[in-house]
């Protein structure tokens, strides 16, 4: 026994003299840091009902509060992650949700093209901790619709009705898709609402207003007689 750590003894002075456990050490712990970064940053990918839209989850908040919907090039100039997604070209649409990333792409572009380019994108954006908006730019700012409609006061108890079940029970279940709806008025017994992320285009949105939430407020609140998307 004495003799075997004595000749290990031996074996680390030399191997330490020639700078060589440094290097295996240091290659050891730079292999250790690779594996941990790649394990903290897995993005999880998932299928949307709308076939042209996937959702990204980086396994970290995207945004901290609200939602943010990116249709256009310029409307991503606020954020640097939307303006890269819609540099690719394919891109047609970007969806923040709370703890995820939609994307949508146009007609004839093919996912198995596209879906490794948006997942290099997404790494380098997220491992480098870089903003989701642009400063200065108002990016983070929530700023109504043009088309919202000014509710009339005296509806005010069954609006709240309608808003509640739509945010309990309707946006909790269309986000598992990748996608929002929101609220955007009442009138006459008419809601209406907007749809974003991959409920927008979504060749099943009609089938879920009809269907799943129009039938669902007006179970609970009688004076609904439609839902529409605006």
């Amino acid at each position: 026994m004495l003799i075997l750590i004595l000749l290990l003894v031996q074996t680390w002075t030399q191997l330490t003299a020639t700078g060589e456990v440094p290097i295996i050490l240091s290659r050891k712990l730079d292999l250790k840091q690779a594996s941990l970064h790649i394990a903290a940053m897995l993005i999880e990918t998932e299928a949307t009902p709308n076939p042209a839209t996937v959702k990204f989850i980086p396994g970290r908040v995207v945004m901290g509060m609200g939602t943010r919907d990116f249709a256009t090039p310029e409307e991503a100039e606020a954020s640097p992650l939307a303006a890269a997604l819609f540099g690719l070209g394919d891109v047609t649409g970007v969806f923040f949700g709370g703890d995820f990333i939609s994307v949508t792409i146009a007609p004839g572009s093919e996912w198995s093209d596209v879906k490794p380019e948006v997942l290099s994108i997404l790494l380098d954006h997220f491992s480098a901790n870089m903003p989701l908006f642009t400063p200065g730019s108002a990016g983070e700012i929530i700023v109504p619709d043009e088309e919202e409609f000014a509710d009339d006061p005296e509806d005010a108890e069954i609006i709240a009705q309608i808003r509640e079940l739509i945010d309990t029970r309707v946006r909790p279940a269309v986000a598992n898709d990748g996608g929002d709806i929101v609220y955007r008025g009442f009138d006459k017994g008419t809601v209406y609402l907007r749809m974003h992320g991959a409920c927008s285009g979504c060749p099943s949105s009609t089938a879920t207003l009809k269907n799943g939430i129009e039938q669902l407020l007006k179970h609970y609140v009688p004076e609904v007689t439609e839902v529409r998307a605006v």
